[in-house]
């Protein structure tokens, strides 16, 4: 069964004091099974945004422990800052990440709170997926009135905490309350004005929050409230959905932001609230000079934006990740403030393994390490090396030949060949660990204990199966390295015919990829003991292997036929 992981990203009231910070955000290092992922502290809202990741009960005493020392380190009330707060924790939302949902994130929610309000006697509310009620959904229902109005909400009938005591004691009066909830994953993401007035940031903010503004009779600024039947006042709506957002002015860089959070990316997404933003600001005189990420960034989230600001300048798609991620920091200003650093920003590097692979090696540590005395890597990555270096050429080709002046009508078509090659190739980028990962699975029930009956048919069972996941992976080399020749294929037909030779030896690469692949099944598959499957893979490779060398003579032939 695979793990289940959630998102704590607590709030803390605190953005100036880097020894309150540290020992705050590090006390979750004490808890086995969770990572501190980013620590983003801000001197003027002087709040830090604390993320870590882990298995829900990991997680939650992890919360639990943060909120405690917070609450020792904190005195809110001597708090000051820019941003809407009420605790020493202010908010701690936890995020599903994989192999849970969000009904049961909400539960754990509900445990945290529990326990909070018990132990460590500080109120609070539960909000949006959590929330008990519907106006208590919206975290900024919850948290009205601020810390300064505290002691009248939590006497209030129509506020009582969710947890903990409904009143304001000497010890409520330094913790504040705390807010936790359960959500989808949240972007908070600030975009920086050329303009110190906080009025005319707001302004934008009211014309892209999906909660736009309150509609005023006369002078839409001073005017009067215009109210619908029930007394309350009526809202002109904002461009955009599940975006909330307010503008202010931030004395550490000089300079206004609008401040969004970004609550639903399948919704919105941050390169359109970027777009909208840029456009609201020039109708009012000003001019977006770049955004802000506070915390962390799913990787999509990235490469959408990419996508998308190679779609405006009609440039292929098919780059590499790499390539996409600079593409977005730079088309959103995102290094405007401050360095970008997306191994730290982005979630899912973050959360990569830390075990050394081959495709991480430079070229000549990587002949080194296959010229070693070791027999991983052997044959089998080696063609998947290769299969990718072909289907690389014949990308490279697409992607010329999209940029290609006097093409332009044409670059979407190379584009999505383009696409297609690196699709082909972070596949076999993957086989070529997952080939030396699968001879290792061999070894490994080779050297299982064999002292006993039932000792013995565990061990015949580990290398059968083990043996049988070794011929399946250069299978799939071969079969992606043949799929992918059609990549290359399509370039010596339409792209660029002074790039023939380089389309042309990406044809000859995944042909030496599917021969070497083959050879690696045929060696594997004739230690199968179930000679059905062995069968079956073996006459599905010989196919892939003669359909294989038909498509190098006709690639010689076409080449000939064009030089």
């Amino acid at each position: 069964m695979q793990k289940q992981l959630i998102e704590c990203v607590p709030n803390i009231s605190e953005g100036r004091d880097a020894a309150k910070i540290k020992a705050i955000s590090e006390i979750v290092k004490t808890v086995e099974g969770v990572t501190l992922l980013d620590v983003d502290p801000g001197k003027a809202t002087n709040r830090t945004v604390i993320t870590f990741v882990g298995p829900p009960e990991p997680v939650i005493e992890a919360a639990f422990r943060l909120i405690k020392k917070a609450s020792e380190l904190i005195d809110m009330s001597k708090h000051s800052g820019a941003h809407p707060r009420f605790g020493a924790t202010d908010v701690c939302p936890l995020v599903p990440i994989s192999n849970i949902t969000l009904e049961e994130t909400a539960k754990y929610a509900h445990t945290l709170g529990e326990r909070v309000g018990k132990e460590l006697g500080i109120p609070g509310y539960f909000y949006e997926k959590a929330a008990t009620e519907e106006k208590r959904k919206n975290l900024a229902n919850c948290r009205s009135g601020e810390y300064e109005g505290l002691a009248k909400k939590l006497v209030d009938p129509q506020w009582k905490p969710d947890f903990g005591p409904a009143e304001f004691s000497d010890k409520v009066a330094k913790t504040g309350a705390t807010a936790i909830s359960a959500r989808d994953f949240l972007i908070a993401y600030n975009v920086n004005l050329n303009s110190t007035s906080t009025r005319r940031a707001n302004a934008i903010a009211f014309d892209i929050r999906e909660a736009g503004r309150t509609k005023r009779e006369g002078n839409p600024i001073t005017g009067k409230p215009v109210l619908d039947e029930n007394g309350e006042p009526v809202r002109i709506p904002g461009k955009l959905k599940a975006v909330k957002g307010i503008g202010w002015y931030i004395e550490e860089y000089g300079i206004a932001q609008i401040s969004y959070n970004l609550t639903n990316i399948s919704i919105t997404s941050m390169h359109e609230v970027f777009d909208e933003t840029c456009k609201a600001a020039i109708d009012r005189g000003l001019r977006v000079t770049g955004s802000e990420l506070v915390g962390l960034v799913p990787l999509k989230a990235m490469l959408d934006a990419a996508d998308y600001f190679l779609v405006k300048q009609e440039r292929s798609l098919g780059i590499s990740e790499k390539e996409k991620i600079k593409i977005a920091i730079k088309s959103l200003g995102l290094d405007d403030l401050k360095p970008f650093n997306p191994d730290e920003r982005i979630i899912e590097y973050l959360l990569k393994d830390d075990a050394k692979k081959l495709i991480d090696f430079k070229l000549d540590d990587f002949a080194d390490e296959t010229a070693g005395e070791s027999m991983a890597p052997g044959g089998g990555s080696i063609s998947a090396y290769v299969g990718a270096l072909g289907v690389s050429l014949g990308t490279m080709v697409a992607n010329l030949s999209a940029h290609k002046a006097g093409w332009d009508d044409r670059w979407e078509f190379f584009s999505q060949w383009a696409e297609k090659g690196q699709a082909y190739k972070q596949k076999l980028l993957f086989l070529v660990d997952e080939d030396t990962n699968a001879f290792n699975k061999i070894i490994d029930g080779f050297r299982m204990p064999k002292g006993s009956e039932k000792e013995i048919e565990a061990r015949k069972k580990a290398i059968e199966e083990a043996t049988k996941y070794a011929t399946e992976i250069p299978f799939q080399v071969m079969e992606t390295s043949y799929q992918s020749m059609e990549v290359a294929k399509a370039m010596l037909q339409d792209g660029l015919q002074s790039s023939l030779s380089d389309a042309g030896v990406g044809i000859l690469c995944a042909r030496a990829a599917v021969v070497g692949a083959y050879f690696n099944v045929r060696i594997n598959a004739k230690d199968i003991k179930d000679r059905v499957f062995a069968d079956e893979i073996l006459s599905k490779a010989r196919t892939i292997y003669e359909s294989t060398l038909k498509i190098e003579q006709e690639t010689i032939a076409l080449i000939d036929s064009k030089m």
